[in-house]
């Protein structure tokens, strides 16, 4: 069947316009599949040699694993300078040690150097997940919080036991979505710091833990936004775990049907830049 169109210049206008884009669409495809992953860095930088927490071929390999779908990621144990944050986006920090692990050296804390590095990184645009704990997991929070509060907040061994959170809808970024939180400590924010910080959920006291009596009021995960960059510090490290995103729980406690693989993915795209 052969259809034609009159002669007109609208009728040649949309032609034209055809043709532009079907010699444009390949290139525009191929570049897209060709386009770059931006960098997540998971940094074993500040845990100790032989800790076995959250190791990337351990109970992180499934998220890291998932996080692969979006981003580039690579593990190392490099100091956190500009050398080694060249072309990196979003670095992830699990549970800095405090002390050596057996016969192994003593783990590097927070410098002056670090604070200036890692500032310098967010402040043009990178992003950071900084996640702490809950006791005897040889948590460091005395020399880490140097580097928090540049940002405007710190972590305070203040605990609450594991409970599933629901985030009311209205909250930013993941709201309306189901947390399993396996206990950690607390995140205080200075509101007068210019990086903007704020919480994003707080610890809801009429949802009570399943894992225990502790129930303190205040910050569980809070953000900032310094310069060109964005913050995030959450008070857990094993909600990110393989059992924890499976169901299957922590010790004695699982708790079922949350949404942490969805609330990671969210919260590390937002730490990216990517709306």
């Amino acid at each position: 069947m052969i259809i034609t169109m009159r002669e007109n210049p609208s009728n040649k206008l949309f032609v034209a316009g055809i043709v532009a884009l079907l010699l444009i669409a390949p290139s525009y495809l191929l570049a897209q599949a060709g386009a770059k992953k931006p960098v997540l860095l998971y940094s074993r930088y500040f845990n100790a040699k032989g800790e076995s927490r959250y190791l990337p071929d351990g109970t992180y390999r499934d998220v890291l694993a998932r996080l692969g779908d979006t981003f580039e990621v690579r593990v190392n144990d490099l100091p956190l300078d500009a050398k080694n944050l060249k072309d990196v986006k979003v670095v992830l920090i699990a549970n800095p040690s405090d002390r050596a692990v057996r016969n192994n050296p003593t783990p590097p804390h927070v410098s002056s150097a670090d604070v200036e590095a890692l500032s310098k990184f967010v402040h043009d645009g990178g992003g950071l997940i900084a996640m702490g704990n809950q006791e005897g997991h040889n948590l460091e929070i005395k020399d880490f919080n140097h580097l928090l509060e540049a940002f405007g907040m710190r972590l305070e061994n203040n605990y609450t036991d594991a409970k599933k959170l629901i985030i009311p809808k209205d909250v930013p970024i993941i709201g309306g979505l189901r947390w399993a939180y396996y206990t950690g400590n607390q995140v205080v924010i200075d509101p007068n710091n210019s990086a903007h910080p704020r919480p994003l959920v707080m610890n809801d006291l009429h949802q009570k833990p399943v894992g225990g009596p502790r129930d303190a009021a205040g910050a569980l995960l809070a953000i900032a936004e310094p310069g060109r960059g964005h913050v995030a510090v959450v008070t857990d490290s094993g909600w990110l775990s393989n059992d924890a995103l499976s169901d299957k729980g922590i010790g004695s406690v699982a708790i079922k049907g949350e949404d942490n693989w969805e609330i990671c993915l969210r919260l590390t795209k937002w730490a990216a830049g990517q709306k």
